[in-house]
C-alpha cells in the first residue's frame, strides 16, 4: 500500500510502540520509530520494511527530541502527518509505600514527557492538518487500590487529550485518547519484578497493614489474561485514517467493561471495590 505520509511513535522498542510501528509500516506510512538505545533500532530494521526508520528520542531529553525534529522536518517525501504518543512507564503500589521519587520519575515520562514531544512537533503537524493518538489506559478512568501513581498518570494523558482536542479542532486537526485494558507486553514482568523490589525496601509494618492489597494484588495480577498489542495498533491506524475518528478508544473487554464500572455512583462503586477484593484475597 503507497502512503505519502509519515508518523512518529514514541517508545516502541517492545509492546505496544512496536505493534503500532510494525503495523502501520505494513499500512504502508513512513514510520519514524523512536527508541531511546541504538540496539533496538536493529531490532525494529530487521522486521519491518525499509521505509521503517528508527531514530532515537528519550521524552525525558530536550536534546534527543530537537534532533528528532530536525531529522523529521528534513523529511520531503513523507511529510508528518502523525504523532503517536506511546512512551510511558508504570509503576504500583499502595501511595503509603511509594516512593516520591519513583512517582516524580513515572510523571516526568508519561506526562511532561508526552507534553514535550506534543509541543516540539505541533508546528509541523499544523502544516498538515495531522493527527495526534495518545496512548492511555483504562486506569485514566478508573483508579483502583494500588495504583494511584499509575492512574494519576493516566488521568492527565486523559485530561491534555480532552483540551488538546478542543484546542486543535478549529485548525482542522484530531486528537484520539486509546484507553487499552491488559495488553500483552514486558510491562507485567516489569511490574512483578517492581513489586518485589518495593517490598525488599518497604517497612514491614506497611505489609502487614495492607495485607488484603498486597495478597489480592498478587493473585489478580497472576489471573490477568492481556490480549495482542495489534489490537492497540488497529485502534491507533483507526484513528489516524478514519474521516471520523473516535475521541476514545476502548481495547479488550475489561476495558469497556471498566469504563461500564466507573460510570456507577462512587458510594456503590467502593462498595464493590472492597468486597471484590476482600473475596480474592481469601481465596
Amino acid at each position: 500500500m503507497r502512503n505519502n505520509r509519515s508518523i512518529l511513535i514514541t517508545g516502541t522498542s517492545t509492546g505496544i510502540g512496536k505493534a503500532c510501528a510494525l503495523h502501520l509500516d505494513k499500512m504502508g506510512f513512513k514510520v519514524f520509530a523512536g527508541v531511546r538505545k541504538d540496539k533496538d533500532k536493529e531490532i525494529l530494521i530487521n522486521e519491518a520494511s525499509e521505509k521503517l526508520k528508527p531514530i532515537i528520542i528519550d521524552v525525558v531529553k530536550e536534546d534527543t527530541i530537537v534532533d528528532a525534529v530536525n531529522i523529521i522536518s528534513n523529511e520531503t517525501e513523507y511529510p508528518l502527518f502523525g504523532l503517536v504518543n506511546n512512551a510511558g512507564i508504570g509503576i504500583n503500589g499502595v501511595l503509603e509505600a511509594t516512593p516520591v521519587t519513583e512517582l516524580r520519575k513515572l510523571m516526568e515520562v508519561n506526562v511532561i514527557g508526552l507534553h514535550a514531544v506534543t509541543k516540539a512537533f505541533l508546528p509541523l503537524l499544523r502544516k498538515n492538518k495531522g493527527r495526534i493518538i495518545n496512548i492511555g489506559s483504562i486506569s485514566g478512568f478508573m483508579a483502583s487500590p494500588g495504583s494511584s501513581s499509575y492512574a494519576a498518570s493516566k488521568f492527565a494523558v486523559r485530561a491534555i487529550s480532552d483540551s488538546l482536542r478542543l484546542e486543535l479542532k478549529p485548525l482542522g486537526m484530531f486528537v484520539s485518547l486509546i484507553a487499552p485494558g491488559a495488553i500483552e507486553s514486558s510491562i507485567w514482568d516489569k511490574s512483578r519484578a517492581y513489586k518485589k523490589e518495593l517490598r525488599k525496601s518497604a517497612d514491614p509494618e506497611l505489609l502487614d497493614v495492607y495485607e488484603l492489597f498486597v495478597k489480592a494484588g498478587d493473585k489478580m495480577l497472576d489471573s490477568i489474561a492481556p490480549i495482542p498489542a495489534v489490537e492497540v495498533a488497529k485502534a491507533v491506524e483507526h484513528g489516524l485514517t478514519s474521516k471520523k475518528p473516535k475521541n476514545v478508544y476502548f481495547v479488550g473487554n475489561d476495558s469497556k467493561k471498566v469504563y461500564i464500572l466507573s460510570k456507577l455512583p462512587r458510594r456503590l462503586l467502593n462498595w464493590l471495590y472492597i468486597n471484590r477484593i476482600t473475596a480474592i484475597a481469601k481465596k
